[in-house]
């Protein structure tokens, strides 16, 4: 018997090139300056706490901490896409997101300090924290989904998550489940070539990450990652899909880990200089910057003022940061239940007699 096999494109959509050229019509969005000069500047803030939290961490001052360097524009373009009314669902390397969608820059630092004051966010009340086990945020990103439609909610689940998430069961479990039952719900993949020290050709025989939708019945595409411009247009298009009614969708964001997998790795262990340097040139703030200069006149006295502003923002968190008090011991059961179960308690009582 004759089978037909699915033929998926690997084409990677861009809107801005390396050198922040055009390729084609840009979106609506993209061709107001306001508009791009508040993600240039969202990119800009997340590098800068990326710069300030392994600062810390290197001083004994935050814990393991994990780097979004050259990643930025996949948060920052995933948030601004979104309606406060849709839930985010972030991994670890997830903080341009957290940050446009109202996390504070004190709270950043509280979460990889260890204190779980920083997952009590004063803004984004309904965002899930930051996910540490690798993929488990997407079967709970379905489970978002199912409760908005029984709820009759216009919003949309959106998960981020690394390459290796994919390789993961909870990944095939929770795109299953989103394609059966048509879901709102969009998971984005930070393709970040490195799964920790794995890389990606080692860890799926699949030409492409997106791909990986067919067997679910959703649409999938690839975008070039470090364009936040083409991000946010296929977030967009993404959501408005889902509150149509029409279900899920895969993007595959196609990056490149510029640092260490966090700061208790050392990836000169399983690559070299060599490979990495050339994806400098590609890396999505220069790119946006250079469009902004060109076509929208962004001088340096803006640049400049720019980076200022960014530095003190998060100087002025850090210090903050740094001077509360930090919670007692108990606050680590405190933080999970209302109400101790009877178990626990001789925990509690041992840790209140320190």
């Amino acid at each position: 018997m004759a089978s037909t096999q699915a033929i998926f494109p690997t084409a990677v959509a861009a809107c801005l090139d390396a050198a922040g050229h055009p390729q084609g019509k840009l979106p609506d969005f993209a061709r107001d300056r306001g508009t791009l000069v508040a993600m240039y500047s969202d990119m800009v803030r997340t590098r800068t706490f990326d710069a300030k939290a392994i600062a810390l961490q290197r001083t004994g001052r935050l814990g393991t901490y994990a780097s979004c360097l050259g990643q930025e524009a996949i948060g920052v373009g995933v948030a601004h896409a979104m309606r406060g009314d849709d839930v985010l669902l972030p991994a670890f390397r997830d903080h341009g997101a957290q940050l446009v969608r109202g996390v504070t820059l004190e709270e950043m630092f509280l979460f990889w300090g260890g204190d779980e004051r920083g997952n009590d966010f004063a803004g984004p009340r309904r965002d899930f924290p930051v996910c540490i086990p690798v993929a488990s945020q997407l079967p709970q990103a379905a489970g978002v989904a199912l409760a908005m439609v029984h709820k009759g909610e216009p919003g949309v689940a959106v998960a981020l998550a690394g390459d290796g998430a994919t390789s993961k069961g909870d990944f095939y479990e929770a795109l299953n489940i989103v394609g059966a039952w048509h879901l709102p719900a969009v998971f984005v993949i930070n393709n970040n070539q490195w799964a920790i020290s794995m890389h990606r050709s080692h860890q799926t025989a699949c030409d492409t990450l997106a791909q990986k939708a067919v067997a679910a019945g959703l649409p999938g595409e690839r975008i070039d990652g470090n364009d936040v411009i083409a991000v946010r247009d296929a977030v967009r298009r993404a959501l408005a899909h889902a509150r149509a009614g029409k279900g899920g969708t895969l993007i595959e964001c196609l990056s490149y880990r510029l640092g260490d997998h966090t700061t208790a790795d050392d990836a000169s262990r399983y690559r070299e200089d060599e490979d990495v340097r050339p994806h400098w040139k590609a890396e999505p703030l220069v790119r946006l910057r250079s469009h902004l200069t060109k076509a929208h006149g962004w001088s340096k006295d803006e640049e400049d003022a720019l980076l200022r502003g960014c530095q003190s923002q998060v100087n002025t968190a850090a210090e903050r940061y740094l001077a509360m008090t930090p919670e007692p011991p108990r606050a680590m059961l405190d933080s999970l239940f209302a109400t101790l179960p009877e178990d626990l308690l001789p925990a509690a009582r041992e840790l209140d007699d320190g």
